[in-house]
């Protein structure tokens, strides 16, 4: 798909205006001491227009700059210096040009991504009780790398270890640019640490999957006939309150033609369990049609980088050296404490740089 150029200028030059009335109203909100929410909702849509705004005032910087140097190479003066000017000119030409390239990309991405709900799954891997342990701590790392961008996260299933782990935690997350800040992060993540069990000091390696699925519409996946569902309902176990533990609020649903099966137990409410449940099965059952389809198309898509292969180690969080590495593009980070407590856009950012390269030398 592309754009003609004219139209893009003019769409950007539209975020460009938009952008200065937000930070004109983001200014006199903070004067102003305005609701909470609606600062929020004006910094987030500031944050998801900076980068394509910056590059496009970049840009236009480019543009006044050639147009200087054309006309000081057409004037008359030093034969040396004209030279100059018009080499000059040429090279921010061509930086031009592949800015627009770039912004064309930025602009496909932002318009043909769309900001639809998606469930997080988290689920332990090899390592026994401290693969669940490791499932508790992406979980929070999630849930505060959300908050941070300004999205929202929704709790849908939760199944707990005897060792205060997680064997599983489903969570939708909802707001714009949410999908492109977490698409990276479907695939294994290995975590080496030394358990508080572990006598010798001797560090333990260990693996935890991440699925990112896009919850489904109707027109995606069809409804799920009642004939092949098995829903089952009991008491909750675990912590909770008055009425969680007393009533059998709990559900599982099972589908039959796939054997997939789907608990949640976290609400009061009988009928909001199965909703959530419904939620998260849908997702599941859309995420292996697509992979079905996929593999028709392409035999070796799961041994493409970030083809969503759960398999494929995608990170590495070493705990003694304190050390973050994702495999898929060499990149280290020593901000370990920053990166569990959500701080994850350095490495979003990195990933989506590789990606746009990839892009770019692939055209």
């Amino acid at each position: 798909m592309q754009i003609p150029r004219s139209q893009l200028l003019e769409h950007l030059a539209q975020l460009d205006r938009r952008y200065t009335e937000l930070e004109g109203q983001l200014a006199e909100a903070a004067a102003a001491h305005p609701d909470p929410q609606a600062y929020q909702a004006l910094s987030r849509e500031l944050s998801e227009l900076r980068e394509i705004v910056g590059t496009y005032r970049t840009y236009l910087a480019l543009d006044h700059d050639a147009a200087e140097a054309e006309a000081l190479s057409l004037a008359r003066g030093d034969l040396e210096v004209r030279e100059f000017a018009k080499e000059e000119g040429v090279s921010l030409r061509r930086r031009q040009t592949e800015l627009l390239v770039q912004m064309e990309r930025d602009w496909l991405a932002r318009n043909d991504t769309p900001d639809r709900p998606f469930i997080v799954e988290i689920r332990a891997g090899t390592g026994g009780l401290e693969a669940g342990l490791f499932v508790g701590d992406l979980y929070r790392m999630y849930t505060k790398y959300a908050a941070r961008c300004g999205l929202w996260a929704e709790l849908l299933e939760l199944q707990r270890t005897e060792a205060g782990g997680f064997k599983e935690v489903a969570f939708a997350v909802k707001g714009p640019g949410a999908w492109n800040r977490f698409r990276f992060e479907s695939g294994v993540h290995r975590v080496q640490r030394v358990p508080a069990t572990e006598a010798q000091g001797r560090i333990h390696t260990s693996t935890v999957t991440v699925a990112v699925l896009p919850e489904p519409e109707e027109v995606e996946l069809p409804p799920i006939p009642a004939k092949d569902l098995q829903i089952d309902v009991y008491r909750a176990s675990g912590p909770g309150g008055q009425g969680v533990n007393t009533t059998d609020s709990a559900v599982r649903i099972r589908h039959i033609p796939t054997g997939l099966m789907v608990t949640c137990q976290d609400e009061r409410s009988q009928l909001r369990n199965k909703e959530k449940a419904m939620r998260v099965l849908r997702a599941r059952l859309l995420d292996r049609l697509q992979q079905e389809q996929a593999s028709q198309i392409a035999s070796d898509r799961r041994k493409q980088v970030g083809g969503g292969e759960r398999s494929e180690k995608i990170r590495t969080y070493n705990f003694p050296d304190r050390r973050v590495t994702d495999h898929r593009i060499g990149l280290t980070l020593h901000k370990f404490d920053a990166i569990l407590e959500g701080d994850l856009q350095e490495l979003t950012d990195a990933l989506t740089a590789h990606e746009r390269s990839q892009s770019l030398g692939a055209s």
